[in-house]
């Protein structure tokens, strides 16, 4: 009972904050769609490279938990240990959001050569040349996001997200439209509406770390000019394959959207809403397996085995019994879910809400295996296995799973629906994999460092 409490005292805040910062991405959608199609369009477009480049930059540091956690549980007060791992990672956030702003400088071209049409791929590159300055703010504070959860303090990234929604819709409003006496900016209003919610972002956790005693006490930023280099490679080295584990379901998921482009426009509008439902869904398991990571790490710092086996498994059933949710009402109350983004009675949404139904009902019978992949990739994290999880995750996705998407969508008549069967399968595949990788941690020698 007191791992369940443990995990869910980190778990349901950090599940929390995933929500609401889904929230602030859907601000600058609705903000961006009252300024007509191509607007949206290009919003859309922009949006997919700076989050793919985000997401994945934030796997890349987000190792950084779980080194603290070992450093706090093999000594409860490893103040330059934590100090270290912090800011080496705060160093690899600068380094790699200066990689992602050159790329989204050179955004039109990129875009350009994935086939889009001149005058959408020039203003979504004007949309990346402004919302390039949040990347390094944004991979900053997902670092001390890190630091603050795996010291015991996630409630404090929950708070800072709900005030990252408000600043969201305040600066949206302002540049966007133009009130406040500010500009009226438009597309290019709402990308620097993201920067300024970014700093308020990365503001709001160093305020926290300073005014918090137990996090103060780590002077994370003391001689942070000062290299730590085998911490540097150490992170490095953990967290490129968590990079690429990323880009890898990014991958499969995008390209189920070409793969959806090519049957028909009706069947992309119903995939898009049916994918947000379950991107919905998932941000909890997520936030579990965050904390299943810190907890994971914590009890391999302690050369405790018994307690990382019991904490391991006591995420993968609270995501398994949470998404057991989403599932039901998927299958039973379709429509409920779907009055979130759309109106699934007008009658020009017909065929995007029939398409859309059908998809949840394969979504449904994957939710289990999306969560229990999720918890089960962030326990292994947590014993710093990340290597094995990628070459799984890469396995998975792009074999099995793109494999009967193409197989099912363009040579049988499930169209549509043969592709979701080959998403289901990647997430089958994955959660299998990685869970019979978890259960086998002690014969696969990834507990050894426990003693």
């Amino acid at each position: 009972m007191a791992e369940i409490a443990a995990t869910f005292r980190l778990a349901w805040p950090l599940a929390l904050a995933n929500l609401l910062q889904m929230l602030v991405h859907a601000v600058d959608v609705i903000f961006v769609a009252r300024l007509g199609e191509i607007e949206l369009a290009a919003s859309a477009l922009g949006i997919a490279l700076f989050g793919l480049l985000m997401w994945a930059f934030s796997g890349l540091t987000g190792i950084v938990a779980a080194l603290i956690a070992e450093e706090l549980g093999r000594k409860g007060h490893a103040v330059r240990e934590v100090r270290r791992s912090v800011r080496m990672g705060l160093w690899v956030a600068v380094g790699a959001g200066m990689v992602g702003m050159a790329l989204c400088w050179n955004g039109e071209r990129l875009l350009l050569l994935t086939g889009q049409t001149p005058h959408l791929a020039e203003r979504a590159g004007d949309f990346l040349q402004v919302i390039m300055w949040a990347m390094v703010p944004m991979i900053l504070a997902n670092v001390l996001r890190n630091f603050v959860s795996a010291l015991g303090r996630p409630i404090f990234a929950t708070a800072i997200t709900g005030g990252a929604l408000g600043a969201s819709l305040l600066f949206n409003w302002m540049f966007v439209f133009g009130n406040l006496g500010a500009p009226a900016l438009g597309l290019e209003g709402s990308a620097l509406a993201s920067v300024l919610t970014s700093l308020f972002v990365l503001a709001s956790y160093l305020v926290a770390i300073r005014t918090d005693r137990r996090l103060r006490r780590y002077r994370i930023f003391g001689n942070w000019w000062r290299p730590e280099w085998s911490r540097l490679v150490e992170i490095l080295r953990l967290g490129s394959p968590i990079m690429i584990i990323i880009i890898a379901e990014a991958g499969l998921f995008s390209g189920a959207a070409l793969l959806m482009g090519r049957i028909g426009a009706s069947e992309l509008a119903g995939h898009t809403v049916a994918l947000q439902i379950a991107a919905l869904a998932f941000q909890v398991p997520f936030g579990v397996g965050q904390a299943a990571t810190i907890r994971v790490g914590y009890h391999y710092g302690a050369r405790n085995r018994e307690a990382i086996g019991r904490a391991g498994w006591v995420g993968l059933a609270m995501a398994a019994g949470f998404m057991a949710i989403p599932a039901a009402l998927m299958l039973f109350a379709p429509l409920l879910l779907l009055r979130i983004y759309v109106d699934p009675l007008a009658p020009e949404n017909a065929a995007m809400v029939g398409f859309a139904v059908q998809y949840m009902l394969v979504a449904a019978a994957f939710q289990l295996f999306d969560g229990v992949q999720a918890v089960a990739a962030g326990a292994l994290r947590g014993l710093q296995d990340t290597r094995a999880p990628m070459w799984i995750a890469i396995f998975s996705y792009w074999v099995p799973g793109y494999g009967v998407a193409i197989w099912l969508g363009f040579y049988t008549p499930l169209q549509g629906t043969g592709v979701w069967i080959g998403l289901a399968t990647g997430l089958v595949f994955a959660a299998f994999l990685l869970t019979r990788r978890w259960a086998r941690r002690e014969v696969l020698g990834l507990t050894a460092k426990a003693g």
